[in-house]
């Protein structure tokens, strides 16, 4: 049975937001880590959305893993496929989207002359795509190509200070064109306005003038209805997980899915809750704050981790402590998000990849210890971090499961040394509510305790 949809991610928590609002559509999705070496059991899947590690990572082999992913989602059959990003746009001058979407573009029409029975709109699509990364229900919006976070224009939202990313610019024509070589055009909200067949028609006219990227306006739901229905037959199509909730019903339209009952169902949740947080935005700042307000939680220091393994140990006992005291089921927190100027500080000394790794590793490492040791809700904050621990834990696989807050879903797992399924949130740092870590665990069904 061939699947739906094949989606590629560029990180671990973009990847399970999509997910997740393709489950919220009625499309029963597994999310795999990597491209997969071996066979999958796919029967009763209709979406599967590939996680790759690939935002910030150097633009070759972002666009090698993303062309690896490619080949073997068409292999199952994918009807469709969308490269995924962050709905904030974040990447450099030099790339990673412009460059990847450009290859892909490119695999696509090389071995165009396979689809033998392809549609004119279809060998439209494969010259050019549309990018799409609003996400109107979580803030982001796009008008006369300029992206907003909330009511305040991207690079004034606080993603100018992105320790990877900084976005000091936000209009999104101007920043895909520094990282391509082919033409960016606009799809303009008056013309969406008109309609899905305005949108065809004009989709049509800007790649017969060579545009091979546009730019789409827009500012709610309904702007992201006419976008699915005027390319549900692009062979690839991009953006942020916005668009992944407004496909469903075109491909329901189309006679691709069948309509199915409870596409999010998991089993019942067991073991302790535990959060690890690595990301130093906004949004997860605020969440660290609220939950230490209600709960216990442990600092990570940069500084500290880079002398020595003394604070791991010391994170260690703190969590076993309370993780796996009999009378207690509260959750924990292990952080290293901090304030900008404590981050900058630490990347002066320690530079800013190194800064990062010593975090991602002390985390990555602190979850694999501790879901051997009895862990079973777990949750992750931050895109970096979460790659991570879903590596240090050798996860595979994630069935999707109910949402949690827009853009952040349970998933469940196997992971070795563990019997039950492990329940795993991955958020991305500016997503979720303030109480998102405290609320995270009353949404998760089943039992509290192994």
């Amino acid at each position: 049975m061939s699947i739906v949809l094949g989606a590629i991610a560029d990180d671990f928590t973009g990847a399970t937001d999509l997910a997740n609002n393709l489950v919220r559509a009625g499309m029963r999705t597994l999310q795999v880590i990597g491209v997969p070496q071996t066979a999958l059991a796919l029967d009763d899947v209709d979406a599967v959305v590939v996680a790759l590690k690939s935002r910030t990572c150097p633009v070759q082999e972002a666009v090698n893993d993303s062309l690896a992913a490619l080949d073997w989602l068409r292999e199952q059959g994918a009807r469709q496929l969308f490269f995924k990003y962050c709905s904030t746009f974040d990447s450099t001058d030099e790339g990673n989207i412009g460059p990847v979407a450009d290859a892909l573009l490119e695999r696509l029409r090389a071995t165009q002359a396979e689809r033998l029975r392809a549609t004119q709109q279809e060998r439209l699509g494969s010259q050019h795509t549309v990018m799409v990364p609003a996400f109107p229900i979580n803030g982001r919006t796009v008008y006369q190509g300029h992206l907003f976070v909330g009511d305040r224009l991207l690079n004034d939202s606080g993603m100018q200070h992105h320790p990877l990313n900084p976005m000091t610019d936000a209009d999104l024509v101007r920043v895909l064109s520094r990282q391509t070589p082919h033409s960016v055009g606009l799809l303009a909200r008056p013309i969406l306005a008109e309609g899905a067949d305005a949108a065809r028609a004009r989709l049509k006219s800007l790649g017969e003038q060579g545009v091979r990227h546009v730019i789409c306006d827009t500012l709610d739901e309904s702007d992201l209805e006419v976008i699915a229905a005027a390319v549900a037959e692009f062979p690839l199509v991009t953006g942020g997980s916005g668009l992944g909730q407004a496909l469903p019903a075109e491909y329901r339209r189309l006679g691709w899915l069948d309509p199915v009952a409870d596409p999010g169902r998991l089993a019942p949740a067991s073991g302790a809750a535990l959060v690890l947080s690595g990301s130093c935005s906004q949004a997860t700042l605020g969440q660290v704050e609220d939950f230490l307000s209600r709960h216990e939680g442990f600092a990570l220091d940069p500084l500290a981790l880079a002398e020595s393994d003394e604070q791991i140990e010391q994170a260690l006992t703190f969590a076993r402590e309370r993780l796996f005291d009999e009378e207690s089921s509260a959750p924990v927190l292990i952080y290293a998000s901090a304030a900008p100027e404590k981050v900058k500080a630490a990347q002066h000394r320690l530079g800013a990849a190194r800064a990062g790794e010593l975090v991602e590793r002390a985390l990555a490492g602190l979850a694999k210890t501790l879901v051997t040791e009895g862990v079973g809700r777990l949750v992750v904050a931050g895109g970096e971090t979460s790659g991570a621990v879903v590596s240090a834990l050798e996860v595979t696989e994630l069935r999707i499961g109910e949402q949690i807050d827009p853009g952040v879903p349970w998933t469940q797992t196997t992971v070795d040394g563990r019997e039950a399924p492990l329940s795993l949130a991955l958020k991305s740092g500016n997503f979720g509510g303030v109480d998102f870590f405290s609320r995270a665990f009353d949404a998760l069904p089943g039992e509290k305790q192994p």
